[in-house]
């Protein structure tokens, strides 16, 4: 191995993504660099200018430019930040958020089609190949929580929720299938009909790999939004993930104008609602029963909105 052979992958590489000519290759009017700004604006729950600008290794001015392009073409906000009024908060418009989505919707096309090239049985090959590739070039240093990312459902990621979820609660609390049938319907009734705009699912992804998840969903009571299957993979737990999942939740909740969120969980569930707690989730009302094999004592979880955002404001 030389450093001609990384340099020879490397354009060859950037040649079969279409990286330097990204505007045309997804018929869009922003750079790769723009679009990742983009994207981490739509998934990360830092969004200050200084945490974007550190995350990209980016050149202050260079972001400054690309901050300005978004505020002319109406894409973002910014303001003081919440946790330092010297910095300053960047959040994406409704006009934002859909054409990060589209974006998004665009890339996850091209890949696709990139990958219909490849034979099922290689793909297997493929995917160790880019795994071992991170592996390698990241000096076996273990994961920090800036190399965990929140986004959108890929294709199939919903199907990991049903999966994981089954299968971690079977092995850590016993539950039985009835647990699985649970979440597989709610994760269908997600798939089959759901508003974009005011429900939302979040994927933690950690060296390509899914490692986390949570769900917003309208519940039945108007103006109230509900949390759904939070769940961090163990070897993924003491990075954050919980935390930033439920931040994601409460804060999509009160942008897009929810008074309430409320969620159901059990009292097993002890870290989960140190998670719930950290930000500023009431305990409601505790009922007993006997549910997923097991005699539990089920919760229901209220956080009023208002409140929060005037609790966070004065912090």
């Amino acid at each position: 191995m030389t450093v001609q052979d990384i340099r020879s992958f490397n354009r060859f590489y950037t040649n079969v993504i279409g990286a330097l000519d990204y505007s045309t290759h997804l018929y869009a009017p922003y750079t790769l660099t723009e679009a990742r700004v983009l994207y981490e604006l739509a998934h990360s729950t830092r969004t200050d200018a200084a945490d974007i600008r550190a995350e990209l290794s980016l050149d202050a001015g260079y972001l400054s430019r690309i901050l300005n392009k978004f505020e002319q073409d109406e894409l973002i906000e910014r303001a003081p930040s919440d946790r330092d009024p010297r910095r300053r908060r960047v959040t994406l418009t409704g006009r934002g958020r859909e054409t990060a989505n589209l974006l998004n919707e665009r890339s996850t096309e091209a890949i696709a089609t990139l990958l219909a090239t490849v034979p099922a049985a290689d793909r297997p090959r493929l995917t160790e190949a880019l795994h071992t590739v991170r592996s390698l070039l990241s000096d076996g240093r273990p994961p920090r929580r800036e190399d965990v990312v929140l986004r959108e459902p890929d294709p199939g990621d919903l199907g990991w929720i049903v999966q994981r979820n089954a299968a971690l609660y079977a092995a850590e609390y016993g539950f039985n299938t009835d647990y699985e049938g649970l979440v597989a319907r709610i994760v269908a009734d997600f798939a089959e009909d759901h508003d974009p705009h005011l429900e939302r699912v979040w994927i933690a992804e950690l060296d390509g790999r899914p490692v986390g998840c949570v769900m917003c969903v309208r519940d039945e009571a108007p103006g109230t939004a509900r949390l759904r299957l939070l769940l961090v993979e163990p070897e993924a737990r003491g990075l954050g993930i919980g935390d930033r999942l439920v931040a994601s939740v409460v804060g999509f909740a009160r942008e897009v104008g929810y008074r309430e969120l409320v969620l159901w969980t059990n009292d097993v569930l002890t870290a989960a609602r140190r998670v719930y707690l950290r930000h500023g989730f009431v305990l409601a009302a505790e009922k007993p029963h006997r549910s997923f094999g097991r005699d539990l004592t089920g919760q229901d979880w209220r956080l009023d909105l208002h409140a929060a955002a005037d609790r966070w404001g004065d912090g």
